[in-house]
C-alpha cells in the first residue's frame, strides 16, 4: 500500500522522501522489520523507537515515522508527528482497511466487570444470533479461534488486525475491555465505538509507570466517552460526573439507586445445589426478572451493565435472563464442583482491594466457614502481601497460604510477608508451599457448608518460576487431585 494512502487521516509534516512509496509492512517491533517496511518510532518507559533507527533502515525500512527531527539516507521518507502513538492507530486502521467500519464495537472501560461484563454481552449477543468477537484480559476469541491475551488491550496495530479478521469471519459485533493504558496511550484511536460503557472506577494502576495520579486515571478513562455514539454508565459511581466531563455521546445510566434509567431492585442472595447467585428485577427502561449464577452484588452490576448494552440490539427479556443463566466466565468467580457439602470456586483477586471485596461479598451467603487459599507474586510490592494477609485474616475463617507466582524470589520469603499481614488480625491460618498440596489441603478439610475460594490465579494456566512459566491450571489440579481419592 502506499505510504500516502495510509497517510490520509494524519497530521504530518514531511521531513524528507516521497509519500508514494510502497510499503509492505507496518512495524513497531525493530526485530520485525524488513524490506519495504514503515517503523513507528515509540517513545516508551523503557526504551524509545528512535534510537533503532540505524538497525531498521539496515534491515530494510523505507518509511519511519518520527516525534523528533532525524536523518535518513535518500530513497527513505521519514513523517514526522507530533505523537507517533497516534499516528500508528490511524496508520494501523488505514492497512487493515478501517475494518471498525463495518463493525459494531462496544468497548467497556472501568477499575472492575470489565472482563465478566464483556462474557456477559457476548453470550447474551451470540445466544440471539448474533456473530460476536471479544477482545479481553484473559483472551480474543474470533469465531473457533482463541488467542491468548497479554494485554487487557493490545496494541493498536494488533486491535485493527483482530478487526480485520473479524470482519473476514463474518462477525458483525466485537465487545473489548478497554484499559486506561491503551486509552493513554491511543491504543483504541482510529474509529468510533458504537457503544461505550462505564463499569466503575477506585483508585488502581497508580505509579511510576502507569497513572500519575487517580485525577489522571480519571481522566484516561473518561476518553472512551468522547469517541463513542451510546455512552451507558454507572449511576452509582461517586465519580460519574467527572467521568462524564467532555463526554460527546448519549448518556443512560444503570444502577441500584434512584434515578437510574435502568433500576436493578429485589435483590435475593441464592445458595445451595450446588448454585451461587443473585436474583433481581429490573425497572425504568426495560422490567424483567434476572437471575445469575454468579455471586454477589457486584453480579448485579455486571448483569444490568450487559442487559442496558443488548437492548440496543432488540434481544427480547426472556432471551437476555436465560443467557445470563449459562453465563460462566474463567477464572471470575467460577465454581468448580468438587462437592455436594461445600462449594469451591477460582477467582483471579491478585490484590487487597479484590479480594476484600470478593470476600466481603461471600460472607454476606452466611457460609459455615469462608475459607480463602492465594499466595502473592514474586518481585512485586511486599506492601500487596501485607495487606492482603490483612484482608484474608480479617474475613476469611480459614487462610491457606501458598505459592503464586514466585518469579525469582523464594516462595517461604514471600509467605512469611503475607504472615506479617496476618498476624495484625486473629484470623487462623496454614502455610503449604505446594500450591497442588495446598488445594488438596483445602479439599479434603472441606466442611458442610463451606464456601472455598481459590484466589489469585483465576484465568491463568502457569506458575512463573525463575524466569520460566511451568503450566499449573488448578482445574486440572482439582481433577487429579479428585482422580486420586476415586471422586472424578
Amino acid at each position: 500500500m502506499l505510504a500516502s494512502k495510509l497517510l490520509e487521516r494524519v497530521e504530518y509534516r514531511l521531513l524528507a522522501g516521497q509519500t508514494d512509496i510502497e510499503v509492505t509492512s507496518i512495524e513497531n517491533d525493530s526485530r520485525k522489520v524488513k524490506e519495504g517496511s514503515l517503523f513507528f518510532c515509540i517513545r516508551g518507559a523503557v526504551s524509545d523507537g528512535h534510537d533503532f533507527i540505524p538497525q531498521v533502515l539496515e534491515a530494510g525500512a523505507k518509511v519511519l515515522v518520527v516525534e523528533k527531527e532525524v536523518t535518513a539516507p535518500a530513497g527513505v521518507t521519514v513523517v514526522q508527528v507530533r505523537d507517533s502513538r497516534m499516528a500508528m492507530a490511524l496508520i494501523a486502521a488505514a492497512w487493515y482497511g478501517h475494518p471498525a467500519e463495518r463493525l459494531r464495537v462496544i468497548g467497556v472501560t472501568g477499575t472492575k466487570g470489565k472482563t465478566t461484563t464483556t462474557y456477559m454481552v457476548k453470550s447474551i449477543l451470540e445466544a440471539a444470533g448474533y456473530k460476536v468477537g471479544l477482545i479481553g484480559t484473559i483472551e480474543t476469541i474470533i469465531g473457533d479461534e482463541v488467542i491468548p491475551a497479554s494485554h487487557t488491550t493490545p496494541e493498536s496495530v494488533v486491535v485493527q488486525e483482530y478487526f480485520r479478521r473479524m470482519v473476514d469471519a463474518g462477525i458483525g459485533i466485537c465487545v473489548m475491555e478497554v484499559s486506561s493504558q491503551a486509552l493513554m496511550l491511543h491504543r483504541t484511536a482510529g474509529f468510533i465505538f458504537e457503544i461505550g460503557v462505564f463499569t466503575n472506577i477506585e483508585p488502581d494502576h497508580i505509579g511510576p509507570a502507569e497513572h500519575s495520579s487517580f485525577e489522571d486515571y480519571l481522566e484516561c478513562k473518561s476518553r472512551l466517552f468522547r469517541q463513542c455514539r451510546v455512552g451507558i454508565f454507572n449511576h452509582d459511581d461517586p465519580h460519574l460526573e467527572q467521568i462524564l466531563q467532555g463526554h460527546t455521546c448519549s448518556v443512560e445510566t444503570f444502577g441500584l439507586g434512584e434515578g437510574a434509567d435502568l433500576r436493578a431492585s429485589d435483590l435475593k442472595l441464592y445458595h445451595g445445589e450446588g448454585r451461587l447467585g443473585i436474583a433481581f428485577r429490573t425497572s425504568g427502561i426495560l422490567d424483567m426478572e434476572v437471575d445469575v449464577d454468579i455471586p454477589g452484588r457486584f453480579s448485579v452490576y455486571n448483569a444490568l451493565t450487559a442487559i442496558a448494552i443488548c437492548r440496543h440490539f432488540g434481544v427480547p427479556a426472556e432471551d437476555i435472563d436465560a443467557a445470563l443463566k449459562q453465563v460462566k466466565v474463567k477464572g471470575r468467580v467460577e465454581l468448580v464442583k468438587v462437592s455436594d457439602q461445600f462449594t469451591l470456586m477460582i477467582d483471579y483477586a491478585h490484590n487487597a482491594m479484590a479480594l476484600e471485596s470478593l470476600l466481603a461479598t461471600l460472607r454476606e451467603y452466611r457460609p459455615h466457614r469462608l475459607v480463602c487459599l492465594f499466595g502473592c507474586g514474586g518481585n512485586r510490592s511486599k506492601l500487596r502481601r501485607y495487606e492482603m494477609g490483612e484482608v484474608s485474616g480479617r474475613l476469611a475463617d480459614l487462610t491457606i497460604i501458598t505459592s503464586d507466582n514466585p518469579r525469582f524470589e523464594e516462595p517461604e520469603a514471600i509467605m512469611d510477608d503475607i504472615v506479617t499481614g496476618m498476624q495484625k488480625t486473629d484470623g487462623a491460618y496454614v502455610r503449604i508451599t505446594d500450591r497442588k498440596e495446598a488445594i488438596a489441603y483445602a479439599i479434603d478439610h472441606g466442611e458442610p457448608g463451606d464456601i472455598i475460594v481459590l484466589a489469585g490465579k483465576g484465568h491463568e494456566d502457569y506458575q512463573e518460576i525463575c524466569g520460566k512459566k511451568y503450566p499449573m491450571d488448578e482445574r486440572v489440579l482439582i481433577r487429579e487431585i479428585l482422580e486420586e481419592r476415586g471422586r472424578a
